[in-house]
């Protein structure tokens, strides 16, 4: 509906005239299957069509001193790793803010917005071809009032104009560059442009020749269309329901037809749901495991086991596949190929923490160490090298870096990369063995696709993948599996060794709450989930192999650097960054909701009940800020900063999930943790966000996986609790609570509560009476008592993890089911 207003609109028949656009779905991808795609809607989405020109490109200088410098605008003053890059370009730029508006207006000039983040490899191509361009930067200066933006600074502001773009072309991406009237209105817009006319499609150059003149001359129609589709946009985009309720038959309608959906796009040979590119998309994972636990205690085996294999393949094939990083740990943003192999090198802490997430619930179902392992591999990734002092967990690390030391360029994947001569002068003796596991060739490894590498711009280079089972080369090898993964192992370290002295990628220190929250998660989990490894399980290189205590530290820690540096305690207020000192933009709903979410899992994970009581405190503060209490669910934004066009109710559960469907999870999770009327205030607060979207559950599914997933959690008749009384220093409370996290099972609760803990006890006896009775009547001395609660009964305490794993381990009763 939106696109076809827009295409009806006349400026963009207007633009598209002048400069004889062609269809930008040519060149795009629908950003509701590729999110974070860095290949734009208005340019060439990968390297298959680079020509050599671009692709010199990707050989970005590095940024020479600063007694070097020719020119510094005013970015230099800003904290923003991305805005900072920008700070020695000749283009005049602004960062966002009332000067570079008010400077619009007395100019009389139309903006050009450029928004991207500091590990996006396109933003780097644009920046040397054409900001760093006298030329180019002239025309700017002169026409043009310049802004540049970093999405993860402000993602209100790029989520207006990206909303905008999507719209009107169906893709989207970074970087994004949009023009705007001194107002803030969209004129028109895309991501990537090259400085030339290229690809029949006009370069940047021409486009801003055109916009300005178009501006000069067609003013009136410019500014009209871009009010309207503002007005359009918010119309649609902040709508509420009819009704505070949730049809009948909509959440298991959804549930079911979201998982067709995705098992009909389902790869069977490489794994991973839609074809290349291939981005992990962790929720999709979480519904097809979530539908298959639904189905499996409906007695259903055939369906659930079914849609695990689907999981558990996809995690294999990318486990093994070179979008993992198989020498340092974690994953990069995506592969280019069906096959999982070469990647876009990129790595972003939010797909680290959801596939740890998913690891480990694949581990907590199938109890296969090979889960666990990447797990680990992820979160001891995390800790050696995107933690800070103070236990603040930094956002990204860029794709490109200098091939050697001193060079004055920067290539994509020059890190991660090896030549076949390189593992042999390494490893030694170990090389062959090596070379034939990781699929390590002297000419070269990135020939499995078509797709992987079609301009040979890593001729010569490998890019680790495994496609061999370990067993059957141990035993070409003669040895024991144990033995030939110890050496992989030991040649990795080495590998790793010799790398951590090449230049490293650029990496983005600053810290995001949203970001935090999910990794949160994911320590926090692992820190229980983990305790049902095998005793005596051996780990190699790049695990670590720590206790799984230490998890939950490192959770706690950054949750500690948030709640120090980020929130607030008069006015119970985040802000959404640090870099040098918080951010100017305050925390936005992904901020509030991640977080809640995180530490929930924090505190049922055996952390304080400090967590549980700011998870509630944050609810509040959500509620306040950004919720529609007559229309229903959350926008993304407070709504307070004028210079932010649209409040948009986000759905779309895409590379992160929407801060919508986590906040209806948050609000049952929460529900379930006390009684009375704040319960039934949550249950009704998630019902009504979710009628909502009602529409979008029915008819598109597939956009919105976790909220799918939440529309069931809010029918199961009742939660199961699990209550572990008893002092949280006994040896046996450990045990327990891992046991009482070891099974998968999304709609269950963990609480604990020390009988003697003073605060522990007001908190329950004001927020959950019965849980408090209940620790009253169950306390032991040196005894930690559990019980599990379901459907207003409660089983006798149980003192052991045997006994509790028991009740854990039956199958709910038809009613539940």
């Amino acid at each position: 509906m939106l696109r076809r207003l827009f295409l009806s609109s006349s400026s963009h028949r207007l633009l598209t005239h002048q400069l004889k656009l062609s269809s930008p779905r040519k060149y795009a991808y629908s950003a509701a299957h590729v999110p974070s795609l860095l290949c734009p809607s208005s340019s060439v989405p990968s390297r298959r069509i680079l020509s050599p020109k671009v692709l010199a490109m990707a050989e970005r200088p590095t940024h020479s001193t600063s007694s070097s410098h020719r020119h510094t605008n005013r970015l230099a003053a800003e904290h923003s790793p991305y805005l900072l890059q920008h700070a020695h370009n000749p283009v005049d730029w602004y960062p966002w803010g009332e000067e570079a508006f008010a400077e619009a207006r007395r100019r009389d000039v139309p903006i050009f917005l450029s928004i991207g983040y500091s590990t996006c490899h396109w933003c780097h191509v644009m920046e040397v071809e054409s900001f760093e361009d006298e030329g180019v930067a002239k025309l700017l200066n002169d026409w043009f009032v310049s802004i540049k933006v970093d999405r993860e600074e402000r993602p209100d502001v790029d989520k207006v104009y990206m909303t905008y773009v999507q719209a009107l072309y169906g893709g989207g991406g970074w970087p994004l560059s949009v023009f705007l009237s001194p107002d803030l209105k969209p004129l028109m817009g895309g991501t990537y442009f090259p400085p030339d006319d290229a690809y029949g499609r006009p370069g940047l150059k021409t486009l801003l020749r055109k916009v300005k003149e178009a501006w000069d001359n067609q003013r009136d129609t410019l500014v009209k269309s871009g009010a309207f589709a503002i007005e359009q946009l918010s119309e649609a985009l902040s709508a509420g329901a009819d009704s505070n309720k949730l049809a009948d038959g909509v959440s298991e309608n959804a549930l079911r037809l979201c998982s067709e959906q995705l098992s009909g796009t389902f790869d069977s040979e490489f794994g991973g749901f839609g074809s290349a590119p291939k981005f992990p998309r962790p929720v999709e994972n979480n519904l097809m495991l979530y539908y298959a636990k639904k189905m499996e205690d409906a007695g259903k085996l055939g369906g659930a086991n079914e849609r695990q294999k689907m999981v558990f393949f996809t995690l294999k094939c990318m486990a093994r596949g070179g979008i993992h990083d198989h020498i340092g740990g974690g994953f990069h943003r995506y592969s280019v190929d069906e096959c999982w192999h070469v990647p876009h090198f990129e790595k972003m802490l939010y797909d680290q923490g959801q596939l740890a997430n998913a690891y480990l619930d694949a581990f907590s179902i199938t109890k296969d160490t090979f889960y666990s392992f990447i797990s680990r591999d992820i979160l001891d990734y995390i800790r050696r090298d995107m933690i800070g002092p103070e236990g603040e967990i930094f956002s990204a690390e860029d794709a490109d870096s200098a091939e050697t030391e001193g060079s004055t360029r920067k290539k994509e994947g020059a890190f991660y990369i090896w030549t076949s001569k390189e593992v042999e002068d390494i490893l030694g003796q170990h090389a062959d063995l090596f070379k034939e596991h990781y699929y390590i060739k002297p000419s070269g490894n990135c020939d499995l696709s078509r797709m992987s590498d079609p301009s040979k711009e890593f001729k010569g280079k490998n890019v680790l993948i495994e496609r061999k089972d370990s067993s059957e080369l141990a035993s070409k090898y003669g040895m024991s599996v144990e033995k030939y993964s110890e050496i992989l192992g030991e040649c990795r370290q080495k590998l790793f060794e010799v790398r951590s002295k090449r230049p490293r990628p650029h990496l983005d220190d600053k810290v995001i709450v949203s970001w935090n929250g999910l990794v949160i998660s994911s320590f926090a989990r692992a820190s229980r989930i983990l305790n049902a490894e095998a005793e005596g399980t051996r780990f190699n290189f790049p695990v670590v192999g720590a206790e799984p205590k230490e998890y939950l530290e490192i959770a706690e820690k950054a949750a500690f650097f948030i709640r120090k540096q980020l929130y607030n305690e008069e006015t119970r207020r985040l802000q959404h960054s640090f870099r040098n000192g918080p951010s100017k933009a305050p925390g936005f709903l992904d901020d509030y909701a991640f977080l809640i979410s995180g530490l929930l899992d924090l505190y049922e994970c055996g952390g304080g009940i400090d967590w549980l009581v700011w998870a509630i405190e944050l609810q509040e503060t959500q509620d306040a800020l950004f919720h529609d209490r007559e229309g229903g669910a959350y926008f993304n934004t407070p709504g307070e900063d004028p210079s932010v066009l649209l409040r948009v109710k986000e759905d779309h559960d895409g590379a992160e999930p929407s801060g919508n469907s986590v906040s209806a999870i948050n609000l049952i999770r929460l529900a379930s943790l006390v009684a009375g009327n704040k319960a039934e205030y949550y249950r009704q607060n998630a019902e009504h966000l979710l009628a909502v979207f009602e529409n979008r559950l029915n008819d598109m599914a597939m956009a919105v996986p976790l909220m799918c997933c939440a529309a069931d959690m809010l029918r199961v008749p009742s939660r199961k609790q699990v209550v572990l009384v008893g002092e949280r220093t006994l040896k046996e409370f450990e045990s327990m609570l891992a046991t009482a996290h070891t099974l998968y099972d999304p709609n269950r609760t963990v609480i604990h509560i020390d009988p003697n803990s003073k605060k522990e006890m007001e908190f329950w006896e004001a927020h959950s009476s019965n849980i408090a009775v209940m620790a009253k009547n169950n306390c032991a001395a040196d005894k930690v008592l559990a019980l599990v609660c379901q459907n207003f009964t409660c089983s006798p305490p149980v003192t052991d993890p045997a006994s509790l794993g028991a009740l854990l381990s039956r199958r709910p009763s038809s009613s539940s089911a």
